[in-house]
């Protein structure tokens, strides 16, 4: 394949030129971390080198406590998306769809979206306490509003003809909601929720911040304290890794349960 076709718009290249751009990238990526630690341009305590952070992955997986750390914080991350989810997701296409509901909804999402998680945190210690219950509802309080808008966005473009041809053919109103309008916004749906999804593992720091006692973000601010980059890196990379893995998960979600919709 010629490089004038590699690079052109909205153009498939082949597996093997796909790997190869992907393997390059993160092969420079590293090389630049290297040449910064291991050629003396950055010192040890602001830049931890390769060799020190695959140490500290060693020894944290060595003992179990890293794989005790990802399942508290997948704990909390599931937890607070799958509750945001299940409201946002019909709530949304309601949202889009119905002007009642919009109007009945939108002022408070609008409102909501734009307030910082983290200014709320003092009130949700007041409220809910300092256990797991609290972690969980920052991750709510970060999805759920975010979901509603882009998820009403997703309806609101479904073509109204799918859903006057439908009332033509004597559908009811139920069905058009059922059969036309829930799967019409199914593959823009899925695509919303993988992106919300990367949106929750950025709460997580914040989500641990307080009289956490395990997770990965209590892992990278305890070792934050005591200047360990080594570790803060440990555990950057580590929910960077989980994360594409939840993103490759909603993909073949998507692939599976929607191969009708891939060239949509």
């Amino acid at each position: 394949m010629s490089t004038r076709s590699l690079f052109a718009p909205k153009v498939d290249i082949p597996r093997g030129a796909s790997l190869a751009l992907g393997t390059g990238s993160v092969a420079v990526l590293i090389g630049f971390w290297c040449l910064l630690t291991y050629g003396g341009f950055t010192p040890p305590d602001f830049l931890a080198a390769p060799d020190r952070v695959l140490a500290a992955g060693i020894k944290r997986i060595g003992d179990l406590s890293l794989f005790r750390h990802i399942g508290s914080s997948l704990t909390v991350i599931l937890s607070g998306f799958l509750l945001a989810s299940i409201p946002a997701v019909p709530l949304g296409i309601l949202m889009g769809s119905f002007r009642a509901v919009q109007a009945a909804i939108e002022p408070i999402t609008g409102f909501m979206r734009y307030i910082p998680v983290s200014a709320l945190i003092p009130l949700l210690i007041l409220w809910i306490g300092i256990g797991i219950e609290q972690k969980i509802m920052v991750i709510f309080l970060g999805t759920f509003f975010q979901q509603l808008i882009l998820i009403s966005d997703v309806s609101a473009r479904v073509s109204k003809d799918l859903i006057d041809c439908a009332y033509t053919l004597g559908a009811s109103r139920r069905q058009v909601v059922q059969r036309i309008l829930f799967p019409a916004c199914m593959p823009g749906v899925l695509d919303n929720l993988r992106v919300t999804m990367g949106w929750a593992w950025t709460y997580l720091v914040v989500a641990e911040l307080v009289a956490a006692d395990s997770g990965l973000g209590y892992m990278i601010l305890n070792a934050m304290r005591g200047l360990f980059t080594d570790v803060i890196l440990l555990g950057v990379f580590t929910i960077g890794v989980l994360g594409l893995i939840t993103d490759f998960l909603f993909k073949l979600l998507r692939q599976r349960l929607l191969s009708w919709s891939a060239d949509l």
